[in-house]
């Protein structure tokens, strides 16, 4: 391999560990009570592109043992393919290599979430942190872990560090619009979830995390229409059509409560919302005006 070529990859492998560690740092997104809750570390790749990724960085990991970068990249990799036991190796590998590498730690603790070691994952969050205290991906990370934990006002300092690092956050918006959700607190959740929308129109969590606390406001209409926004982006999520249905029992519209119900139920049987809703629009137990 030429000088110039191997400057080339390794430049490269700077621009993907920060791609990576952008993509590893996403919020939690909003869950129903009946399925698990789902993380963003990287979508799954189904394009068959991650693996010959894979089988690059491989090659550039033989030629360079000890870059650090490179096994942090790959570890992303492995994550995007939903390969999280490899990811966690390559992660661990790299901060070995280089103990002060935040990424590096944040991404492995976000993988740990993927496998449910969440007390593993929040002293990598923690880890990340003491090596870079201005790494706000793991403020916003450690924040999720500490808000699924009940740790409410713990979460909330850390989300409000990462929105001072990192103002333009979608993420971070959403992550503080769940924790003030969580502590009841809704006319400031819709507040962060539109700056979070404000930043980033084009992912439906926050859409449908604002339309819950339209709803415990008595904001129908607009929960309809957040729901409606969060659906065009992704129609399969059961739980949108089952507050949406729950938007259009509050407002006395029966007929496309029921329908959204329906469709809730259709993608996910289990769906605890629907299920009730159903039972209510269609008569099977006392209305909720009642």
């Amino acid at each position: 391999m030429t000088s110039l070529s191997l400057a080339g990859r390794k430049a490269g492998l700077v621009a993907a560990v920060a791609l990576a560690a952008a993509a590893l740092a996403g919020c939690e997104t909003v869950g129903s009570a009946a399925g698990p809750k789902q993380y963003a570390v990287l979508e799954t790749d189904a394009t068959g592109a991650t693996n010959v990724n894979i089988a690059s960085l491989s090659e550039v990991i033989q030629r360079n043992p000890n870059d650090a970068s490179a096994y942090n990249t790959r570890g992303a990799a492995y994550a995007r393919a939903g390969q999280f036991g490899e990811a966690i190796t390559d992660f661990t590998k790299a901060v070995q290599i280089d103990p002060n590498s935040a990424s590096a730690f944040n991404n492995r603790a976000l993988a740990y979430r993927q496998t449910g070691r969440n007390d593993a994952a929040l002293q990598d969050f923690s880890k990340a942190i003491s090596a870079d205290p201005n790494y706000g991906p793991a403020y916003i990370g450690r924040a999720n872990v500490l808000r699924a934990q009940g740790d409410l006002d713990g979460a909330l300092n850390d989300l409000n560090m990462a929105i001072r690092m990192l103002p333009e956050s979608a993420e971070a918006y959403h992550a503080r619009g769940l924790v003030r959700q969580k502590q009841g607190q809704n006319q400031q959740a819709i507040a962060d979830f539109d700056a979070a929308i404000d930043r980033n129109p084009f992912v439906s969590a926050p859409y449908a995390a604002r339309g819950q606390s339209l709803i415990a406001t008595n904001q129908y209409d607009k929960a309809i229409e957040d729901y409606n926004a969060a659906l065009n982006v992704n129609n399969k999520d059961a739980t949108s059509w089952a507050y949406r249905g729950l938007a259009y029992e509050k407002s006395n519209r029966k007929k496309e409560a029921a329908e959204s119900y329906q469709r809730a139920a259709q993608i996910e049987p289990g769906n605890a919302i629907a299920k009730q809703g159903l039972g209510r629009v269609q008569g099977g137990v006392s209305s909720l005006f009642n």
